[in-house]
């Protein structure tokens, strides 16, 4: 299942990824923000299982913000999971 999301807070506008039935993460791209840090977000969550990248990714803050771009796409996930 191929997600798209909106990010809210962050300097990404969108992150994107697809998600196998097997909770799985494949393919995850950020639109915007921190070109070289989000690759390598991305490259980091290739393959691992949704519920890792929510436990590691979840409630991280960016400076002083509320969130992160990390955190987005943990935010993204769960939306997807609790959508599936």
């Amino acid at each position: 299942m191929k997600i798209e999301r909106n990010n809210k807070g962050v300097c990404s506008r969108s992150v994107s990824f697809d998600i196998d039935e097997n909770r799985r993460v494949t393919n995850v791209s950020f639109v915007g923000g921190c070109n070289g840090n989000l690759k390598g977000v991305a490259a980091l969550c290739e393959g691992m299982l949704a519920d890792d990248i929510i436990s590691r990714c979840k409630g991280i803050k960016c400076g002083f913000k509320s969130t992160s771009c990390p955190d987005q796409l943990a935010q993204a996930l769960e939306e997807a999971l609790q959508n599936a």
